[in-house]
């Protein structure tokens, strides 16, 4: 259960942050239960760093775009959200999901 709540409340919060705080989740979820169990460690140290990049990106695309008369940044939470719930589905089936366009920030 921590596993997909680290990869959909990463999804979750993107769409609700408009990108901004999608690595709330699977920081919760490295916090709380990481020292506990290897694989929701894995998974959520995963989706944080890759939820850290793109929150990170979107902040910038949203700084500029507000700058730019509001140029959106959907792009950005729509990967977020797109591969939040692939890696979710994944981890559903019990196989580890590597993102990709993540930098390894949380070793």
């Amino acid at each position: 259960m921590w596993v997909l709540g680290a990869h959909l409340g990463g999804a979750v919060g993107a769409l609700i942050s408009f990108g901004l705080f999608g690595f709330i989740a699977p920081l919760v979820a490295y916090l709380a239960r990481g020292n506990q169990s290897p694989t929701v460690r894995a998974h959520a140290q995963a989706a944080l760093n890759f939820q850290i990049t793109w929150s990170l990106i979107a902040f910038v695309l949203l700084f500029v775009g507000v700058c730019l008369l509001f140029l959106p940044n959907f792009v950005a939470v729509a990967i977020q959200i797109v591969f939040g719930i692939i890696a979710a589905l994944r981890a559903n089936e019990g196989r580890q999901y590597r993102y990709p366009m993540s930098v390894n920030l949380i070793k």
